[in-house]
């Protein structure tokens, strides 16, 4: 996730305050100066670190929290308090006109920011949520980008609106809207054409669009990983056209992330939503507080509960807690467990949501979604179906001689057999880390569900 680097630092900071019984005034000015020092890294922008600091230290240098029990639990509360401020506090929806009045909404934003597939990301959520979107091509500049937004909207199941590129943008949109009002569309997603840079001209054509057409949400799309940039980008936006609020993407990627820390407070917009990967399901609600958690390594098990109910069989994913428990995960199991993974974003997203455990993974295995992690698993998938169905149900049948057969019939070195085993086994002592995880509860409400490996 964007934030490992900061997370890590964060903890670091936070494990030394809890290790004092007592903490003194100078203690905590030293914690804060290292926390701002981690922000900065983080490409968080300085005046919004300089409030942030300040914001926190007011509180934390108080005799409530310097005479309490738990001084150093106070100071991380405080810290995840001012975070989740900083980010919005609240979580934002995007307002839908009422009854069966057409919302119009027109996203924005930089090339290369992934605006178009954001855009065909957030029809697929309004369609979860019973609305009927209507996708509008006013990308009429980029290469094959009408081409792109009817893809994806195909692979969405919503319908693509596109008059070529020889109309006006503010035309396409006032013939778009027509034609939702004749078709019983009631959400009309116009995604306008991307800039290398902040141009004047299609800020223009943006401002033309509006004049035009009634547009209720304007949304602009920001790439996590241009950091500052981002920032900037989007109090441009909002002076010249005006935003309603953002949406993040590439905040899975190798990034510092410091541009969801400062958005809200520069722009005073707030983050609608996060792009985290490059699916089409791959598109979160932003939760400033949950947001917080995953940052401080607290996790995010609210979040990872709506994945494993979006993306897992419920009888299925029974069965296996109760199979864990007993210890009888075998391969076949295995297997529909990667498939399951695979599914939620990979191993790595998902142990960024568990807390305390974002660092398990350890580099043993490469994300799923990555291109080695695809080819990695495929290798894996190979191994188990070269094996008989008698050594997938009973592992410990595994001696050297039907390791060597599986081996070849896989395509593979014995060595990759032997780690493949190996992290089977891995993966089967890391559930025992999992209490209270794996079943057991009575239903979600009291954090218990059952993870699908």
């Amino acid at each position: 996730m964007a934030f490992d680097s900061l997370s890590e630092k964060l903890q670091n900071v936070f494990k030394n305050l809890k290790s004092k019984g007592r903490l003194t005034e100078a203690d905590v000015k030293a914690a804060l100066r290292e926390v701002k020092m981690a922000l900065l890294e983080a490409d968080v922008n300085f005046k919004v670190v300089k409030g942030f600091i300040k914001d926190v230290g007011d509180r934390a240098i108080g005799q409530d929290v310097m005479s309490g029990l738990n001084p150093g639990q106070m100071v991380i509360k405080i810290v995840n308090e001012e975070l989740v401020n900083l980010m919005g506090g609240e979580t934002t929806q995007i307002q839908f006109q009422p009854g069966s009045a057409i919302t119009v909404i027109m996203m924005m934003g930089l090339q290369g920011a992934g605006k178009t597939t954001t855009t065909a990301k957030l029809a697929g959520q309004f369609k979860l949520k019973g609305k009927k979107p209507l996708l509008v091509a006013c990308d009429i500049y980029r290469p094959a980008a009408i081409t792109q937004l009817k893809i994806n909207g195909e692979k969405q199941g919503v319908d693509v609106f596109e008059l070529g590129d020889k109309e006006k943008p503010a035309i396409i949109a006032q013939k778009a809207l027509e034609y939702a009002n004749k078709n019983g569309h009631n959400v009309v997603i116009l995604d306008t054409a991307g800039r290398l840079h902040i141009d004047e001209e299609m800020m223009a054509e943006l401002q033309e669009i509006k004049e035009k057409v009634e547009v209720h949400q304007s949304l602009l799309t920001v790439d996590a990983m241009t950091g500052q940039d981002a920032v900037n980008v989007a109090n441009n936006f909002s002076e010249q056209v005006g935003i309603d609020g953002v949406i993040i993407t590439k905040l899975d990627g190798d990034t510092r992330g410091g541009a969801a820390l400062s958005i809200k407070a520069v722009t005073g917009k707030p983050i609608l939503y996060a792009g985290m990967g490059e699916k089409l399901t791959d598109l979160e609600q932003f939760y400033p507080d949950r947001m917080a958690s995953r940052i401080l390594g607290m996790g995010d098990v609210l979040t990872l509960i709506e994945k494993v109910s979006a993306d897992v069989d419920e009888e299925q994913a029974k069965e296996m807690a109760q199979k864990l428990k007993k210890a009888s995960f075998d391969f076949d199991d295995y297997l529909v467990s990667m498939q399951q993974m695979k599914s939620m974003g990979g191993l790595s997203s998902i142990m960024s949501m568990m807390p305390g455990l974002g660092g398990l993974g350890g580099g043993k295995m490469p994300d799923i979604d990555s291109e080695e992690g695809e080819k990695k698993m495929a290798q894996m998938e190979a191994m188990i179906y070269s094996m008989t169905p008698q050594e997938r149900q009973n592992p410990d049948l595994l001696n050297p001689s039907r390791k060597h057969r599986i081996a070849a019939g896989a395509g593979v070195s014995i060595s990759e057999v032997n780690r493949m085993v190996k992290q089977f086994n891995e993966s089967k002592k890391m559930m025992k880390k999992l209490p209270g995880l794996m079943g057991g509860g009575k239903g979600g409400k009291k954090g218990k569900f059952n993870l699908p490996f």
